[in-house]
């Protein structure tokens, strides 16, 4: 099945025609699992739910917590990422995310749409502060991964240097601009309810994309699936003004 060279392994021909009815295999076997999941009508059980991290400890904790609380037979597992998970493998039972195009989400899943996101560009209240107060440093851009700086961000009035603080981790980015280390861009839901930040003078608003509960068309049907996404949406429901960047304070 297998061919040694000096750099590892290969498939032979062989190998590959097994691979092949192994996934086979594991495709059957996984939509069985599934469609018997579905069939299951009690609360009691196991419940995965996938979501950007910020979205987790910066928006619907409160909301996580009082499902927990109405319906603590439920085994709830949270599991924070922005990478997508494969929903017809059971990786996870629901993904919230944020879904630029509607056209790429997968046909085998069920969405139900929820509120639209916004962000902006924020710094800390100090660093502003000081900016009004005539500080003669420019203020460096926080980014997040290799992504640079955003298009629409761009423009404000606040001066900047070309030296960027670079960062791979949200939670990471946004601690380095309560730090006063600089600007970022943030969804509104994180900068505008952040008592440290403001948004820098002269920059505009963007939308990052809608809100999708997303479930596989089976396993939707279980009743504490659908006892959560019917909860989660109407939480969502009420938080349009916040994702919409409607809630902030004006500097």
């Amino acid at each position: 099945m297998f061919e040694k060279l000096p750099s590892g392994y290969r498939l032979t021909d062989g190998g590959k025609e097994v691979l092949e009815f192994a996934e086979q295999m594991e495709a059957s076997s996984n939509r069985l699992e599934t469609r018997v999941f579905g069939r299951d009508q009690s609360v009691r059980g196991c419940l995965r739910v996938t979501l950007p991290p910020l979205l987790a400890t910066h928006l619907l904790m409160p909301d996580f917590a009082d499902f927990a609380r109405l319906h603590p037979e439920v085994e709830m597992e949270i599991l924070p990422s922005d990478e997508p998970v494969n929903l017809t493998n059971r990786e996870a039972d629901v993904a919230i995310r944020v879904v630029y195009d509607r056209k790429t989400l997968p046909l085998n899943l069920h969405g139900l749409k929820g509120p639209e996101l916004f962000g902006g560009v924020y710094m800390s209240r100090d660093l502003l502060a000081a900016w009004r107060a005539g500080a003669p440093d420019r203020v460096r851009w926080i980014v997040k991964n290799n992504h640079g700086i955003q298009d629409w961000a761009r423009g404000g009035e606040v001066q900047t240097t070309e030296v960027p603080f670079r960062t791979t981790h949200a939670g990471v980015q946004l601690v380095a601009v309560q730090q006063g280390l600089g600007m970022a861009t943030q969804p509104c839901f994180v900068g505008d309810a952040d008592p440290l930040l403001v948004r820098v003078p002269g920059t505009a608003l963007h939308m990052h994309g809608t809100l999708w509960l997303l479930t596989q068309s089976e396993s939707r049907r279980t009743k504490r699936v659908r006892l959560f996404t019917e909860f989660i949406s109407l939480r969502l429901a009420g938080y349009v003004p916040l994702l919409a960047g409607l809630s902030a304070s004006r500097d």
